[in-house]
C-alpha cells in the first residue's frame, strides 16, 4: 500500500443530522481531496486504472473526494478519511486474474446425471397408481 497522504488536502464542514448542541457550531465532517492526475506516487498506468475504477468518485477537475462524518471529533474523522481513501485506492489498483475456462470432468458429469436420475425416480415413485 502506497502512502500518498502528503498529497491529500482536507476541507471541514458541519455534519448533517442529529448531534445535539454541537451540531450547528462545530465543523466535524471532513472531506479529503486528492488530485489523481498530479500524483507523484503512481505511474501513468496506475493513474488510468484508478481513474477508470473510481470514475464515480472523481470530479471533472480530476479530484478524488471522500467525505467522512462518522465520529464526533474532527481528528477522528480525518484519520478515518485517510484510512478509507488509502484503502479505496489500494483496492482500485488490484487487477483481477483472468478466469481460465475448464471442462467438467467425466466424474462430475456422471455425478450430475446420477443425481438427476435419483430425483427423477423419487418423483416417479410419488405418482398414484391404481
Amino acid at each position: 500500500m502506497k502512502d500518498f497522504t502528503k498529497e491529500l488536502s482536507f476541507k471541514t464542514s458541519r455534519s448533517s443530522g442529529a448531534g445535539g448542541q454541537n451540531v450547528n457550531k462545530v465543523e466535524t465532517s471532513v472531506t479529503v481531496l486528492w488530485n489523481v492526475n498530479e500524483s507523484e506516487f503512481f505511474n501513468k498506468e496506475q493513474k488510468l486504472l484508478i481513474q477508470n475504477k473510481l470514475k464515480n468518485r472523481i470530479n471533472i477537475e480530476g479530484f478524488l473526494f471522500l467525505t467522512v462524518s462518522e465520529s464526533r471529533t474532527q481528528l477522528a474523522n480525518k484519520n478515518n478519511a485517510i484510512e478509507k481513501i488509502l484503502e479505496i485506492v489500494d483496492k482500485a489498483l488490484i487487477i483481477p486474474k483472468k478466469r481460465v475456462a475448464t471442462k467438467p470432468s467425466k466424474a462430475q458429469k456422471q455425478k450430475r446425471l446420477d443425481t438427476k436420475k435419483k430425483i427423477s425416480e423419487k418423483k416417479e415413485n410419488r405418482k398414484f397408481r391404481y
